[in-house]
């Protein structure tokens, strides 16, 4: 637990909330500054700040949950569909240090998210980011 942080204190309970959701592991909830009606937050319970310093039975269990959760968001919200993000680092817009993934109920047209501009690479350039990623994973 990070005494500082908001949804440690949430997990806490020194914080209340709107719960949907919760198990040893973690906590979901609805978004108080929510993006669309229905806009559910799932928390780890331990304080980790992004998934790659996680540890893998806390991200095992919030992929479990994930199925059951989106599609009762969905369901509960008469969405059309739904995002799952999760920003990792202040530059992927993660304003909580502590690791959580959105549910975002969507209908079709309702400009929540402005689809990214898609990018052309040519293949050799393809091939060196890859080996970077695969130089990265061998260690």
């Amino acid at each position: 637990m990070n005494a500082e942080c908001i949804f440690c204190k949430i997990v806490s309970g020194q914080i209340p909330c709107t719960k949907v959701f919760e198990n040893e592991h973690l906590l979901a909830f609805l978004d108080i500054h929510p993006a669309a009606q229905g806009h559910t937050l799932v928390v780890s319970k331990r304080h980790y700040d992004r998934i790659d310093r996680s540890d893998p039975q806390t991200l095992a269990e919030i992929a479990k949950a994930l199925p059951k959760l989106t599609a009762a968001v969905q369901k509960a919200a008469g969405a059309d569909g739904y995002n799952v993000l999760c920003n990792n680092g202040p530059a992927a817009g993660q304003a909580v240090e502590h690791l959580h993934f959105h549910i975002i109920p969507r209908r079709a047209g309702d400009g929540v998210m402005k689809a990214w501009k898609p990018q052309t690479y040519p293949q050799a350039h393809l091939e060196q980011i890859a080996g970077k990623i695969n130089a990265e994973l061998a260690l």
